[in-house]
Formats: C-alpha cells, structure tokens, sequence
C-alpha cells in the first residue's frame, strides 16, 4: 500500500479506550448542538457538531500519544570490494612481473561481469578508493602495508557486503595482523598471492632484545637473533653502532638450525638517546642484502645522580641518610650543613644546589638560612622541577618552608617546637607504594618512636597518606608519611624527626628496613617523567624514504588541564636540512602534524609550547629516515598469512593465475547474496505541531461561527 510493506499506528495506552472516548466526544458534541439559543439552520448545527467533534477528537489523540510506524521493504545488491596492495614491495623484482601482474588482474576484474557490484581500493599506509575508470593511477608507492586498515571502516550492517578480495604478496610492514578484526565481521575474505613465496637463501638479523632505559657508564647487554637459509656453516661479522661509531665486532658461524643468538656488552658514555645499528657482512648468494642490518633507540639515563642533603643544622638524621645513600654506586651525595646565619659547613653550595638532580631537605630550611638562598632553592625547585625529600621538624622555619608551598604535599598553618612520641601506622591501601617495598608491615609498625612536632596541615588533593601514627600503641590520624606526584613535580616528607632510631630498632632484628626506605624514596623521587607538560613525539623511530614524518603533542598548563591554543613549533634538523613545523590543535591539548623528506639521514627535532607568550615547556627527539626501506626487507610473498586469513574467514586462497576461477566463484556466491531489508520509521504524531495548529484553529472557527450567529 503506498510503496509500504507496512503501516502501523500505535497508542501509548489500550486503543479500546481511544474509541470509546472517541464515541463519548462525538456523542457530547451531538448533544451540545442538539438544541441552541438562538435557534439556527441544521446545517449551521452539523457544521458547528463537526468543527467540536474533530476539534475533541484530535485533542484525545494528542493525549493517547499516536505514533505511526512505516515499514518498506529494500532489495539490498551484493557488493565486492577488491584491495590491490599499493605498496613498494610490489616493485621487488623477483621474477614474478608484480606490478604488471597486479595492474593485469585489475583490467580483469573490471572487465568481468561479475553479479552485483564492485568496488575498487588501494591500500598500503590507507586506504583510498579508486574510480573504476582510474586503475591505471595505482604506483606502488605506498611506503608501509597496513592490513589492519582493509577492516577497519568496513560496515556490513549499511551494505550488503558479499566479499572482500585482498590481491597482494601479504607483507605486513605496519600495524597488527587483522585475523580476529576480519573474523569479527562475518564477511568471507579471498586472498591472491602476487610473488614468489620460495624461501630464498638470505641472511636477516630478525630481532634485537635490549633494556630500553639504561646508565651512561654502566655495561648492558644487547641480545640479537639472526636467521639464514642456504648459508649453514659460513663465517660473517656482526658489528654493533653507536652512530657511525663502531663499537664491538664479533664473528660468526651460521649454525645448520638457521637460527643464531648473539650477545653485545654496550656501555654508553653520555646520557641521552642514542641510535644503534647492528650490521652482518653480507654473503655471495643473499636474495636481498636490506634486512642485514637492524636500526634501533635506546634511552639512556645519566650514570651518577646527584643528591643534594640540605640540613638545617649537623644531625644524627643527616649523618645515617647520608651513610645510606653512599652505599648505592649510583648515586654522588653531596651535602650542605647550616652552621650559622647565610654559612654552611660545606664549599661552593650554589654550585651543589645547581647540580643538584634530588634535594633532601632536613630540617630546612631554618633561622639561619638566608633569603637570597630560599629564593635559589625555590627557583631550582620550581623551574627545573627537583623532587625533593622533607623531614619536617620544629626547626623548620614556617615562613621560609611557605615559599616553596606550592610544591609541597601539604598546606602547613603552624609548627611547634613541642614533639610527641610517635611510632608508624602504614595504611593497608599503600602495602604496594614503591617507598615502602622490601618491608612487610609488620617490620614497619614495630619501629621504635620518633619525635613529632605538633603541627596543623592540611594534606593537598593530589597526596597520597602513606602512613599515619600511632601514640602509645593508639592509632591516631596524624599524618606521617605523605607523597606527591603532580605531572613532573614529586615530594615526600616525612613528618618528624630522629628517624635515625629506624636504622637501629631491634624488635625484628631487620636492620635494613631504614636502608630500604631511603633508596626506594630516591628512587621513586628519581622515576622517569612521563608526565611532562609538554610532550612531544613520532609516531615511530624508523621511516624509508618520502614517508610521512607524523607527529603528535600533548601540551597541559600548570595544574596539568588541557591547552588548546597553544602555539607548538617544532625545529626539525639533519646534516644538511632544517626545516620548521607548527604543529596543529586537534583539541583536548592534543596536537599534531606531519612532513615528509627524500632526504635520508638522523633527523633531531627540538619543540617548544607557548600561549599568548607565555612559555609551557619543551621536548626533543631523534628519527631516522631511509636507512631502512622496510618495504624491500621482505622479498617472498607470504603465503602462510594470506592463506590463514582467507580460511579464517571462511574465504579461499587463490594463485594470480587462479584469478579467472576466483571471478568465477564470486559470481556463484553472489547468485544467493541479495538481501532484503526492512527500514522501519516511527513518526510520533502527537508531538507533531501540526496537530496543536488544527485543533486550534477548528475551536477558532467554531467560536467565530457562534459569534456570528449571536450564540453564548
């Protein structure tokens, strides 16, 4: 009816109920005009019964809430998509004519007269749609292969897909392999393998296995895994780069299994991130010589961090963290004692405080400390975000500590010279802290007291309460132990002093406990930032030649909420090119933005935000481009993937020169893969305005009739 499979009309409550209102309304308005005053002709009655009962009618369907369901039926045409691999590899010469074969298979499909639709796409990096008319604009040119993006913007649920045909020698050379995502949509997957899928006599350094944060100084251990076929039993060299610098060269016996592991001592002077290249001779025979070398980024931390002791005064507390500390190679411990107004003990505290990498504040700062060197500690402390250790103490001075108030975990009101014995409750909540690790709780609760100052704070929203104390064996709610951690910012403090007792309690016989808490607070104190305000990188470390650079910033302010507009530039250089980037707002403080370069070579980038002036903060990086061309690494097709997806999937595998009967197959399944589809619409009546305008304009024209007839 009407083009309509279906039409419906639906009430909110029983429709028994709609009709008898509908019989009582029209039965009133009958009545109502039975009779008037002054008395007028039938057919004014009729016409004036009509306008009341139309006028009541449409009102109580207005209040039964009518909605009016439209079902039409659709003849759904199967479509097939076809993906023909774009990428580099299709130019590896192996025999085989790959791009030839490929742009052959696609005249064919066009030419086919195949049941229902087709539809064309490239892919490699993406996926691009190609006119059936533009075939001929495929190049190969794809810089990566990226088999996950085929399935990611595939909707079965708005077409009627009937199959997907992938054409390609099933590189993958990005992203992860798509069995599970093109399982998931039900769609029957037919591959075709273009190329050799021979495995060729080569020699491939497969993978490295190496720590990815070490110390400058302090050897580490690279671990290489290296395959062959065709090559047992030859000698090669293996040699390991820092930059073009070598820095170790083994020899090597190709074991008859195809498999050999080797292993590099590296130890990197400086800190910093730094490129390695692992690199094997090459051999007479080899069907590519790309995959011989394997490139590779390694951060490395500064071997001797810097810990600077601040004391307000010479203490037994100074003298055991210092002995502490010592212990850990590490670790340099420097240390700056206050004597007497504006003097430490100690030589060159400026210098100490600059170089300082953690800052210990014992009992500091106190009377004696001058202004101008608060105003030192509070820059270093504030501009290069310094973590810091606290040991807060009657001693300390209230309005000099209140400079650096900020970064403490705690807002502090008043500090009395008057203590309370007091012995630690660690929360069970904070059992698995980093600063607490190596120590069960037990050991914890059975330390001897330490001596508390009467203090009133207030622990800010970010701080963690690690441990509160307990007064003659009573637990109260005063903190003792409190953490920080806020972007970039870290604090600790503890809240007391004499914590030296912990070093020598006897009542479990652990004398390592006050050891352990001070090297994991430096730790902890020391971790690699990963929240920094302003962070900038690549999307990886390796690219070839002309691929896209892409990359990515987040930029947050000083409370860590996003900025959206920001001005993010970046300084992007090599040997011989410079070139400036301005990275784009996306929203949510995220940003990014991409070049490409022919040029091959190491590429440092140095990125700065800013808003209306204002500086944000920085990063930097390193990137290579070309001296791998991931796409020639691999020159044999891979069969076992493609056959594995086109059975997972309740496809088939074909050979390039099964294609004809692939075409074939398709028009078979698609004799049977037309859908219909019902597409239901509901239009809900009763909040359609229409409705509200007749009915107050059939009561208007009801009154204007009465008036007219001189009716009350």
């Amino acid at each position: 009816m009407f083009g309509f499979e279906k039409i419906d009309l639906g009430f909110s409550f029983n429709a028994i109920f709609f009709f008898v209102g509908l019989i009582i309304l029209a039965a009133y308005s009958i009545y109502v005009y039975r009779f008037t005053l002054p008395p007028v002709s039938k057919a004014k009655r009729f016409i004036l019964t009509l306008l009341r009962s139309l006028a009541l009618i449409f009102l109580l369907f207005i209040f039964f809430e009518p909605v009016l369901t439209l079902a039409k039926k659709n003849i759904l045409t199967p479509i097939n998509l076809f993906f023909f691999d774009n990428s580099k590899s299709i130019k590896i010469d192996d025999g085989t004519n790959r791009a030839d074969r490929i742009k052959d298979l696609m005249q064919q499909t066009k030419s086919s007269s195949i049941n229902g639709k087709k539809q064309f796409f490239s892919f490699g990096l993406s996926v691009s749609l190609i006119n059936e008319d533009s075939l001929d604009m495929i190049n190969f040119s794809e810089t990566v292969t990226d088999f996950a993006k085929i399935f990611t913007n595939i909707n079965q649920t708005e077409n009627n897909i009937a199959s997907i045909t992938i054409i390609s020698d099933g590189v993958i050379t990005e992203g992860s392999t798509p069995i599970y995502s093109a399982e998931k949509l039900g769609i029957p997957v037919f591959t075709v393998g273009i190329g050799d899928s021979t495995k060729k006599n080569d020699i491939e350094i497969k993978n490295v296995i190496n720590n990815e944060f070490i110390y400058a100084e302090t050897p580490t251990t690279i671990l290489a895994t290296i395959l062959n076929k065709g090559f047992s039993g030859k000698s090669s060299q293996i040699s390991l780069y820092e930059n073009s610098q070598l820095i170790e060269q083994k020899s090597l016996v190709l074991d008859a299994s195809g498999v050999n592991s080797i292993s590099f001592d590296y130890t990197p002077i400086q800190s910093g991130e730094k490129k390695l290249t692992l690199r094997i001779s090459n051999q007479d025979g080899e069907s590519t010589f790309l995959n011989n070398q394997k490139v590779f980024y390694i951060n490395v931390l500064s071997n001797k961090i810097n810990v600077l002791l601040l004391a307000g005064s010479p203490s037994a507390d100074l003298t055991f963290i210092k002995n502490s500390l010592s212990v850990d190679q590490n670790l340099k411990v420097n240390t700056l004692t206050q004597i007497s107004a504006g003097t430490f003990l100690e030589q060159n505290p400026k210098a100490k405080l600059d170089s300082a990498d953690i800052i210990y504040l014992i009992e500091f700062p106190s009377n004696a400390t001058s202004e101008e060197f608060v105003t030192q500690l509070s820059n270093k402390l504030e501009n290069n975000n310094t973590p810091f250790f606290l040991l807060l103490s009657g001693e300390v001075d209230l309005n000099k500590l209140n400079r650096i108030s900020n970064l403490l975990p705690f807002s502090v009101q008043m500090i009395d010279k008057n203590y309370l014995q007091v012995q630690p409750d660690v929360q069970l909540s904070e059992l698995a802290n980093p600063v607490l690790q190596n120590n069960l709780i037990s050991d914890w609760n059975n330390l001897p007291p330490i001596s508390q100052p009467i203090v009133s704070l207030t622990l800010k929203p970010e701080s963690k309460l690690v441990a509160k104390v307990r007064i003659n064996n009573q637990p109260r709610n005063n903190p003792l132990i409190v953490s920080r951690s806020l972007g970039s910012k870290r604090s600790l403090a503890v809240i007391g002093k004499d914590i030296w007792k912990w070093k020598l309690q006897t009542a479990t016989k652990n004398l390592t406990l006050f050891d352990n808490f001070i090297f994991s607070s430096t730790r902890w104190l020391n971790a690699p930032d990963d929240q920094k305000k302003v962070r900038i990188k690549t999307s990886k470390k390796i690219y070839s030649s002309g691929e896209l650079v892409e990359f990515f910033a987040q930029v947050y302010d000083e409370s860590f909420n996003p900025v959206n507009d920001a001005e993010v530039k970046l300084q992007i250089n090599t040997r011989d090119f410079k070139e400036e980037l301005n990275l784009s707002s996306v929203g949510n403080g995220l940003y990014e933005g991409s070049f490409s370069s022919t040029t091959n070579g190491d590429y440092v980038f140095n990125g700065s935000a800013t808003v209306n002036g204002k500086y944000l903060g920085d990063d930097k990086g390193a990137f290579n481009v070309g001296d791998v061309d991931i796409e020639m690494i691999d020159s044999r097709m891979n069969y076992e993937f493609l056959n594995l997806l086109a059975t997972q999937t309740n496809g088939k595998y074909f050979n390039s020169d099964q294609y004809e009967e692939l075409l074939n197959y398709l028009n078979r399944i698609n004799a049977s893969a037309s859908k219909e589809k019902l597409i239901a619409s509901e239009i809900r009546l009763w909040s359609d305005e229409w409705l509200l305008i007749i009915v107050t304009l059939l009561f208007a024209t009801e009154w204007f009739i009465r008036k007219r007839s001189g009716m009350l």
